[in-house]
């Protein structure tokens, strides 16, 4: 079975804070960046073996502001429990606190962290199943 690449993307107004947090916190790398593409400056951050990975763009010049709810979250399930607390750690090593879950179903298995947008990424250190 091919299984599809999924990009979530999304507008920020300050890509650098962004790949501070992404690559410095959550251990993601940079796989292609661009400047000036149509208007827009942007960066994809993910892991070169994933199906996954993030876009973030920025048009100068127009401001996006911050997440709509406390409730906007990226969830990564690392159901190894060093393999979790590595990766806590790295986030709070970095300089990133966690934060309070919006909904208190993911502090009990989980971390959670804001991004400088106001978005929320959630470490579970549980396996995703149906």
């Amino acid at each position: 079975m091919n299984i599809p690449v999924l990009r979530v993307a999304r507008p920020s107004d300050n890509l650098p804070a962004l790949l501070r947090f992404y690559c410095d916190g959550l251990g993601m790398h940079q796989l292609a960046s661009f400047t000036a593409h149509n208007g827009f400056d942007g960066v994809m951050l993910g892991h070169p073996q994933a199906p996954y990975h993030l876009e973030f763009t920025h048009q100068p010049g127009h401001a996006v502001g911050r997440a709509p709810t406390a409730d906007n979250l990226l969830v990564f399930y690392l159901p190894d429990a060093a393999e979790w607390q590595r990766a806590v750690r790295r986030m709070e090593a970095a300089g990133f606190a966690p934060v309070p879950a919006y909904n208190p179903y993911w502090d009990q298995l989980g971390r959670t962290f804001e991004d400088p947008d106001g978005y929320r990424v959630v470490l579970q250190q549980a396996a995703w199943t149906l």
